[in-house]
């Protein structure tokens, strides 16, 4: 491991070696929190579709899994994290930190938006790099740790899935015959797993975005140096948050949410262009590529969001 970087080539943003091995359990780790994620918001649209009669044919889609597709997007979202490098995947996740700061309080009070967790998804990935990179930074066994990491957050994601396939299959009827104590859990307290989610994103974001910003200051050598690159970004990052709250409409889609991911992707594009370097330009196509394979994962999901946020939104007026 140690002589792999004198004769392997070199790569944009990737080291050979021990380096690269840190870089892939990271990428790993921020994978696994995706699919947790995931496997969560599924258990929860699940049971909120099956109270609702109107969305049977919905709640027959969320049933549906893709057992060999789950380790090909673990493992297709470790590569991409991996190769991503800290300093794009730290602006990532201090965009989609304002963005949904933003979002969420033009909500209005006691409102929320299920749809946010779910379009998060790759931020929380690179949220969870940054937040390792920068906490095991000079570490003495920071690999062990990385290894002691990974190991968790793959038996979390397992069990997360389980879950998910056990409600999606039983939940219905085990809630019927009230003898299951995951399904009677469910049937309690199944509301509570989005205010869960919630926190544990708050969290995580809180954690990754302190570990963007003293990741990203670590490339200055002086004040005026960070001064000319955060500049630039604040007003890049505020009118972009501007022009999203304008395009926003009550009833988005599919669609829209790709359309959100490109002009997401393309502002931090030309924004790296005049004050990046030409390796970010590369790790923000590799980011739009993530994105968007984590909306194609999540389609199905992405819809139930937006009919559950819609009916949120639409209760107080029917009542």
């Amino acid at each position: 491991m140690f002589s792999l970087g004198s004769w392997l080539p070199a790569w944009p943003g990737l080291a050979w070696g021990w380096a690269l091995l840190d870089t892939l359990l990271q990428g790993l780790v921020g994978a696994c929190a995706i699919s947790v994620l995931c496997s969560l918001l599924r258990v929860y649209l699940y049971v909120q579709c099956l109270n609702d009669p109107a969305q049977q044919d919905l709640q027959a889609a969320i049933r549906v899994r893709r057992r060999a597709l789950e380790p090909l997007h673990v493992l297709v979202l470790t590569g991409v994290l991996a190769l991503v490098g800290s300093r794009v995947a730290a602006l990532v996740v201090l965009e989609f930190s304002l963005r949904a700061v933003s979002t969420l309080l033009s909500l209005g009070k006691g409102a929320h938006s299920i749809q946010l967790l779910l379009l998060c998804q790759f931020s929380l990935g690179c949220g969870v790099s940054c937040g390792l990179s920068f906490l095991l930074e000079g570490a003495p066994h920071g690999t062990c740790n990385l290894v002691l990491a990974a190991g968790l957050a793959g038996l979390l994601a397992v069990l997360a899935r389980r879950l998910a396939l056990h409600a999606c299959t039983l939940y219905e009827l085990h809630s019927r015959a009230r003898y299951c104590g995951i399904c009677m859990l469910l049937l309690t307290s199944g509301h509570g797993v989005h205010r869960l989610l919630r926190r544990a994103l708050l969290i995580a974001f809180a954690v990754g975005d302190l570990a963007a910003i003293a990741l990203i200051n670590r490339d200055f050598l002086s004040t005026a140096e960070a001064i000319r690159f955060w500049t630039p970004l604040t007003i890049c990052y505020t009118l972009l948050v501007v022009y999203m709250q304008e395009e926003q409409r009550p009833s988005t889609g599919g669609r829209a949410a790709y359309q959100t991911v490109l002009v997401r992707m393309g502002g931090l594009l030309v924004l790296l262009l005049a004050v990046g370097r030409w390796t970010d330009i590369f790790h923000v196509l590799l980011s739009l590529l993530g994105e968007f394979w984590c909306l194609l994962h999540a389609g199905i999901l992405l819809e139930a969001c937006r009919l559950q946020d819609f009916t949120q939104q639409h209760r107080p007026t029917s009542g």
